[in-house]
């Protein structure tokens, strides 16, 4: 398998795909036209986006970068089913609109920033505190608090997928990393090779977040204070060095088919199995055109997988 450097998420009927320094959205509107757009991409670290370059730096305004993009194409994704209410918007409410849309965005990712912080690193430690009693080590106390904040990702994840829009959302998903893996498997990009695709990928955004969650428990282990308080100001603290590190593994895993790699790779590839599921073949033909409008599969089959 040849890695590209193409990669995406699943939006409100539709998909996201990013390639280097542009993306696309493609989205199934209600009418079942598909509407493409295509943005330059601009990092939050404006014009010191070699920061995004840096090994164990990167990986904190990479996932910052993704949180953001991921927020702004879902709120596009929306509205495409709003338009009905919006038709008839003057050009002063449309700004004021897109105005309080950035604020809202903002404000969404530092409150989903807290909110995972709270939940998954804060939670974890004060749960595993109420075992002091019958779980006297610090370091088991610190194994124990891995797997409860691991239990609680996958609890949360069971929960959301109940949801009937996160079921199609999971679906894109699939049909996301099915044409990922059809190009880098250099198979043509066509609605049958999609479908026979995998839609598991190494480099998923879910294994990202499993790679926090394990990488956690080795630096928490690592680092022992003894003050309480100071024990979740260092979770805090550590999340820019795990999330650093955690982008490094997700890279090598993505660019190796080395047995320990893939080894390391399993539990998260596992995890996908919730948070993807078997799209359509009207999803795939979205996420197609997604593809299209940023990454030259064509040329990538022929430099890559065709020798003259």
């Amino acid at each position: 398998m040849k890695s590209s450097n193409i990669g995406g998420q699943a939006v409100l009927e539709g998909i996201m795909m990013k390639n280097r320094d542009r993306y696309a959205v493609a989205v199934r509107k209600p009418d079942g036209e598909i509407f493409v757009q295509t943005e330059e991409f601009h990092s939050v670290t404006g014009r010191y986006k070699k920061l995004t370059t840096i090994p164990f730096v990167r990986g904190v305004f990479n996932f910052i970068d993704s949180m953001v993009l991921g927020i702004k194409t879902l709120t596009f994704s929306a509205s495409f089913y709003e338009e009905e209410e919006e038709k008839n918007f003057s050009e002063a409410e449309q700004k004021k609109k897109e105005k309080q849309e950035s604020l809202l965005m903002a404000g969404t990712v530092a409150f989903s920033i807290v909110a995972a912080v709270a939940i998954f690193m804060v939670l974890p430690y004060f749960l595993s505190s109420l075992m002091k009693p019958v779980v006297p080590s610090y370091h088991l106390r610190t194994v124990i608090e891995g797997f409860v904040r691991i239990g609680i990702f996958i609890i949360y994840i069971l929960l959301i997928s109940r949801m009937k829009d996160i079921q199609r959302t999971f679906m894109y998903h699939g049909a996301e990393h099915k044409c990922i893996n059809c190009i880098e498997h250099g198979l043509p990009l066509t609605v049958e090779n999609v479908r026979n695709s995998s839609r598991q990928h190494k480099r998923c955004g879910t294994s990202f977040l499993f790679f926090v969650l394990a990488i956690s428990i080795i630096l928490l282990l690592l680092i022992r204070v003894e003050s309480p308080l100071m024990r979740v100001v260092v979770r805090i603290a550590l999340l820019p060095v795990i999330a650093g590190v955690s982008y490094e593994v997700l890279k090598l895993a993505g660019n190796s088919d080395n047995p320990v790699v893939n080894l390391l790779s399993k539990p998260g590839m596992a995890i996908q199995k919730m948070t993807t599921s078997e799209p359509d073949d009207g999803m795939i033909e979205v996420a197609i055109q997604a593809v299209e409008a940023v990454f030259d599969w064509r040329a990538y089959e022929r430099d890559n997988f065709h020798t003259s």
